[in-house]
């Protein structure tokens, strides 16, 4: 497919993702017909049958943060309905499906779609978790072939990081065309994934965000103070972590850790794999986060509050990092570790904590979720907002080094998983190297080399 063009997108699914897509493909000037159900009248009146897809259009004016570059962009985007206009597709290069995470609707779906689906176009599906090769049963060979996973993180416009995940019998000539077409023509930035659950953002990324809840409860630190230390400061996201978990929604958090919950039971770090009481909780009252202008923050008049998690009350915002911290975290990231690990003091001992269990659980799954090290470290600076990704940081660290004190606290049972640490690291061109990227690639831990 060196000749793909993509002149016309089609967009399965008005939601807030779908359109938001559609919306990011007419930035760039590429006309989109976004597709949802037709609209019906129960009492004879007529109605227009594009009225979902023309509501949604009208919203994208209303959003903010914008996700159109120009509100007069929003015409280049086509309302229609799967019962009239689905011999549209033929004259789209690229399909890509946005409905509800549910594997049966999505099925039907692509029942309905597939014959008018033209024999040139790519056709993808944007969940965020559900099995890209399970989706895909039920297709004929050709479409097989040109069937994948193109998961764009929210908001499309502002978010940098699209993963590309393929089925087994998805075309590598179909992969490197829409590879192509999304950071050259969208300005994303790829990585390609496994078809594992959450695939590698929020597989690594949600894992995360549970560490720290376990981590900070365990130290006795408050979300706020949490936020204070793991911002800009830490070379993350400075809307650190329970900011970033409001700004995202808890409810969308809960989604992706239940998959995780439901897929992943197998895995030696499953017993972190639930979502937290408070987070249900705050769910149950209706407190989704900035959407519904509460969460773990809210706002009162020109103040801030937290929530307090001893109390379920929120409380003024006051936590800072304390000083000591601020010291040892302008250190070179070696000297760093080791004064975090060393110095008793909550604070020092929680950012430890956090910094082994990523590293720990990125050694142990590398092989089954990414091809190398590269693709983990890309999706947490594109996902997350890390300036870093968690094995730059541990090569830049020492790489023995680090693995030892990882085992000194695996054997000490301080970790949140027994699991001890894959041996590449302690023998083989890893620890001989002592580098996880090199000028000959990333390592790859399913291929025993690098890559």
């Amino acid at each position: 497919m060196s000749n793909f063009i993509v002149k016309k997108v089609a967009v399965l699914g008005a939601g807030v993702m779908g359109a938001q897509i559609a919306a990011h493909c007419v930035n760039v000037g590429i006309p989109v017909v976004l597709f949802d159900l037709p609209t019906t009248s129960n009492d004879g009146k007529t109605v227009n049958k594009n009225a979902i897809a023309l509501k949604a259009i009208e919203n994208l004016k209303k959003l903010k943060p914008s996700p159109l570059g120009l509100p007069s962009s929003a015409d280049l985007i086509i309302a229609a309905n799967y019962e009239d206009h689905l011999p549209l597709l033929g004259d789209c290069d690229l399909i890509i499906e946005a409905i509800a995470e549910r594997m049966d609707w999505k099925h039907a779906l692509y029942e309905k779609v597939a014959p008018f689906i033209p024999a040139h176009a790519i056709f993808a599906t944007n969940t965020s978790g559900l099995s890209i090769g399970e989706l895909s049963k039920g297709f004929s060979g050709d479409l097989k072939q040109r069937f994948c996973g193109v998961h764009f993180f929210n908001p499309p416009r502002y978010m940098h990081l699209l993963e590309l995940i393929p089925t087994e019998d998805t075309s590598p000539e179909v992969l490197d065309a829409l590879e192509t077409f999304m950071t050259t023509s969208m300005g994303k930035g790829v990585v390609r994934a496994k078809d594992t659950p959450n695939f590698i953002g929020n597989r690594v990324g949600v894992f995360s965000i549970l560490a720290v809840f376990q981590e900070a409860k365990k130290f006795g630190l408050g979300f706020d103070e949490v936020d204070a230390i793991t911002g800009s400061k830490l070379g993350r996201a400075k809307s650190a972590t329970f900011r970033t978990s409001d700004v995202v929604g808890l409810d969308t958090m809960a989604h992706v850790i239940k998959t995780m919950e439901n897929s992943l039971q197998g895995d030696s770090f499953s017993a972190i794999f639930k979502t937290p009481e408070v987070v249900s909780q705050l769910i149950a009252k209706g407190a989704l986060g900035q959407k519904t202008k509460a969460g773990f923050y809210r706002k009162d008049g020109k103040n801030v509050l937290v929530l307090d998690a001893s109390t379920g009350e929120y409380k003024p915002s006051t936590a800072t990092m304390e000083p000591i911290i601020e010291r040892i975290l302008k250190k070179p990231i070696t000297e760093r570790l080791a004064l975090l690990r060393e110095t008793d003091e909550p604070q020092a001992q929680f950012l430890w904590a956090i910094y082994r269990d990523i590293f720990h659980y990125c050694a142990i799954h590398l092989g089954e979720i990414a091809q190398s090290a590269r693709e983990i470290d890309f999706a947490m600076r594109w996902g997350y907002g890390w300036n870093l990704g968690p094995f730059e940081d541990w090569q830049a660290a020492g790489v023995t080094q680090v693995a030892n004190w990882i085992k000194e606290d695996i054997d000490a049972g301080k970790t949140l998983s027994k699991e001890p640490l894959p041996a590449w690291l302690f023998s083989g061109p890893v620890a001989e190297k002592q580098a996880f990227h090199t000028p000959e690639g990333s390592w790859s831990a399913s291929e025993n080399k690098y890559v």
